[in-house]
């Protein structure tokens, strides 16, 4: 479960290919109708551990019953025993034989024969090259191939495997995928793009942004523009800045139009398809802040109290001297009279 489990990765690059995996417990003597139907199966270092009538029951259920495309099927190859030292009988005390290569071969073809199937045999685990032609691979394998698609028989469905994991791997063809990878690229590449131009409008240092109160002056105090590729062309949108107040809080954006964004990114605009397309998955996502006409995303740039830093002082130094005053005027007690 570990193994087929998703890794943080498919999360964050997911692909428009679609994963489904179910993970079954049973025997491979046993039919499962819902085993049926696959190009491939693998039995990697298996039929060993079968007794001969299993063996018999496991050709019947792979090569007759479920009938994959094709099927691939490793094990031990005796003859290259000898090479493996200090081994004394077989290779795992489980192993109910090994076949040497001729038995192995003449297992398959019958299996061919019987279940309308065509083999190949290689192997894996070379011997030193003066041996190889004697003792063959350390595992012999047979690849087997379906030779003709035969009707479906009316059979009951049979479901004696237990499925104890099932999972679904992210795909941007699921749009809650989708979004969520388009808004991290979105805001990841407005905040570079933000940073480039707040460099070169500032020059590097701590300097003041330029910025506007009104629309028709924010293109205007724009000082540096982005060249962003786009298609066939240069975009030459501007970024500039604008004071929001938000919560008694007066807050400065940098306003990223999104035809630089899509024109910039272009696993953006892989996602979105166009411009406008990109500005309709927007619209509604909490986490991206759209300027009001919804052509540019608003990113923070820094943020103050609003223009009231000076009065403050001024209440403050009010509220002290009133404190020193109200000490001032205490009466002084009479402590010759109390006495």
């Amino acid at each position: 479960m570990q193994g087929l489990a998703p890794l943080s990765t498919d999360y964050l690059q997911p692909t428009y290919d679609q994963l489904h995996i179910d993970l079954y417990q049973g025997s491979v003597t046993q039919r499962d109708a819902r085993l049926r139907g696959f190009d491939l199966v693998t039995n990697i270092e298996l039929i060993e551990h079968l007794t001969l009538p299993d063996l018999e029951l496991f050709s019947s259920v792979v090569f007759g019953y479920m009938r994959p495309a094709s099927v691939i099927v490793s094990t031990p190859n005796s003859e290259f025993n000898k090479l493996l030292p200090g081994l004394t009988g077989f290779r795992h005390s489980d192993h109910k034989f090994e076949w040497n290569r001729s038995e192995f071969r003449s297992w398959a073809l019958q299996v061919c024969l019987d279940y309308g199937y065509e083999a190949e045999f290689t192997g894996v685990g070379e011997a030193p090259q003066e041996q190889q032609e004697s003792v063959g691979f350390c595992s012999q394998i047979g690849v087997f191939q379906r030779l003709n698609v035969l009707p479906d028989r009316d059979e009951e469905e049979v479901f004696s495997y237990t499925l104890v994991y099932s999972v679904n791997y992210p795909t941007l063809r699921d749009n809650n995928t989708l979004l969520r990878v388009l808004v991290s690229e979105v805001l990841y590449w407005a905040e570079q793009m933000k940073n480039r131009w707040m460099e070169e409008t500032t020059g590097g240092t701590n300097g003041v942004l330029p910025h506007s109160q009104t629309e028709q002056q924010e293109q205007s105090a724009c000082t540096e523009r982005l060249n962003c590729p786009g298609e066939g062309e240069e975009s030459t949108e501007s970024l500039w800045t604008k004071d929001q107040e938000e919560s008694g809080t007066l807050n400065r954006f940098a306003v990223v139009p999104l035809a630089a964004l899509w024109s910039f990114c272009p696993k953006i605009a892989e996602l979105s398809g166009n411009l406008s397309n990109l500005r309709r998955l927007l619209v509604d996502q909490p986490q991206v802040k759209l300027s009001q006409d919804g052509s540019a995303l608003l990113v923070k740039c820094e943020e103050q109290e609003p223009e009231q830093t000076d009065s403050d002082e001024e209440e403050d130094e009010e509220d002290a001297s009133a404190v020193q005053c109200s000490h001032q005027i205490e009466p002084e007690e009479d402590w010759e009279a109390n006495i």
